[in-house]
């Protein structure tokens, strides 16, 4: 048997290629959208992929369904719950059904709960296996946590029901399975799919059963509490990239740079309504930039964040490190920001012939921070870590506004104010930061470190409301 994960750490993602060597036929399992190295490996390999499985519709990335259909011609199978949903042909797989690959075989358990569709995978490396090697969870069960049940919300679904729904699969199709039965996710931590992800991105049922909190002995309305309270606020964009992989859409050409444009071009594209995306590290987006572009790192959690503050409607230019352009494009393209028109060609010569153009950001070091504290007057202090992180405390009079919620809070704030964002550790602020100063706030700085830096320097911390859990998607990266 061949079997492979593929883990993408900026979307905590999890992927897979199962393959049998004797037959030369494989499947790919909730690919991401970039579907190259499944590609490569399978011609590697030996063998042919025929299907690609779906475990439910994603959220938090666009997955690769289609580009893997167009590439080899494979059917795209979801669980038969998702067949009314699904704007493309679909083969849907019943619960129960059996995929053979030849001597590999596949079990389908329809497991829904995080979503109505949602199904798992079971892989015996033969037929009639009494301890499959494993089962691919999809976002029904995590290493040290169940996918949350309140994405949903919006499209007719409770959590309350969804979570009902959880209870049962997780007892009655997962826990069924021999304790040597490996675990195999669809996400790892710092995904806002749950709230208690590991870093691990393995394990076995046996160790889920008596680690996992969610699967302890326990009533289905204690479960239902445990499972829904205290998720983090999801990131912008999972409505939207939702909806999406229902889609029929363009496949990406995921080897094509984006076109380089002059500083003149990118200015025009801007006044026709084009973001500036800066993807440059927020320390040199601080010493120099376009006047009026938003600042997302690459370096960081890029994609998820830039679906906080754009939509994927946006024209995007962008502005990059030389040689990062296509990975720029690629990663927003992983969550269906497809309308990247260009990036502007070798920004620091065009920064330093046309310096009239360009705009520096303030920073504060958590001591300048003190000092602006006791002398300015009306000073805006403005917090945009997540309600969980901020549940461990903040620093007093700061505004909360958490970062996927900046867009619709602007209105709540004051844009003459001077005004001093923090986040975790010095990312996010940048970008929200950098939103709010081409929303037309007048004096804006960030926080070098973040909160980090400040109870670094055993600086004064507030206590925030009691009851919150710290379930942040940032806690994984630090930012």
């Amino acid at each position: 048997m061949i079997f492979k994960q593929y883990y993408l750490g900026c979307l905590s993602h999890a992927s897979y290629l199962i393959g049998d060597e004797s037959s030369g036929r494989a499947v790919v399992v909730d690919p991401q959208r970039d579907v190259s190295q499944y590609l490569t490996d399978a011609a590697e390999l030996g063998v042919e992929i025929e299907r690609v499985i779906e475990t439910h519709f994603h959220a938090d990335f666009l997955s690769g369904h289609l580009e893997l259909q167009a590439a080899t011609g494979a059917a795209i199978s979801y669980g038969s719950e998702a067949e009314s949903s699904a704007e493309f042909p679909i083969d849907g797989l019943d619960h129960g059904e059996r995929l053979s690959l030849g001597t590999v075989e596949l079990e389908i358990r329809h497991t829904p709960g995080h979503t109505p569709e949602s199904i798992s995978i079971i892989v015996r490396e033969a037929a009639g296996d009494s301890t499959p090697y494993g089962v691919l969870t999809g976002d029904t069960l995590f290493i040290g946590d169940v996918g949350r049940p309140d994405l949903l919300a919006s499209a007719g679904h409770t959590a309350d029901e969804l979570a009902r729904l959880l209870y049962h699969s997780t007892r009655e199709q997962l826990l069924t399975l021999p304790d040597e039965t490996r675990v195999f996710p669809a996400h790892g931590a710092g995904s806002a799919c749950g709230k208690f992800l590991s870093s691990e991105t393995s394990s076995t049922i046996g160790e889920q059963r008596r680690t996992n909190y969610a699967l302890q002995p326990m009533s289905e309305d204690a479960f239902v509490h445990a499972v829904t309270e205290g998720q983090s606020m999801s990131p912008l964009y999972f409505a939207f990239a939702a909806n999406r992989n229902k889609q029929a859409h363009e496949v990406l050409s995921e080897a094509l740079a984006p076109t380089a444009l002059s500083l003149t071009e990118v200015l025009a594209e801007q006044r026709r309504g084009a973001v500036v995306l800066d993807t440059r590290d927020p320390a040199v987006f601080a010493q120099g930039h376009l006047v009026g572009s938003y600042n997302v790192g690459l370096a960081g959690r890029y994609a998820e964040y830039a679906g906080d503050v754009l939509t994927a409607e946006q024209p995007i230019v962008l502005v990059c490190e030389a040689g990062t352009e296509l990975e720029a494009k690629n990663r927003l393209a992983r969550i269906g920001f497809d309308r990247v028109i260009g990036c502007l060609s070798d920004p620091v010569t065009a920064f330093l012939e046309h310096p009239g153009w360009v705009t520096a950001a303030s920073r504060l070091t958590t001591t300048e921070l003190v000092d602006r504290l006791r002398l300015v007057d009306r000073l805006q202090l403005v917090d945009v870590r997540g309600p969980g992180e901020v549940a461990g405390g903040k620093i007093d009079g700061a505004v909360e506004v958490p970062l996927p919620r900046i867009l619709d809070r602007l209105a709540d704030l004051d844009p003459t104010a001077p005004t001093v964002v923090y986040c975790g550790g010095g990312y996010r602020s940048m970008i929200a930061a950098s939103v709010m100063r081409e929303a037309g706030f007048r004096d804006v700085s960030d926080v070098i470190g973040g909160f980090a830096a400040w109870e670094q320097a055993g600086l004064p911390v507030t206590t925030a409301t009691p009851g919150s859990t710290p379930s942040e998607r940032s806690a994984e990266s630090g930012r």
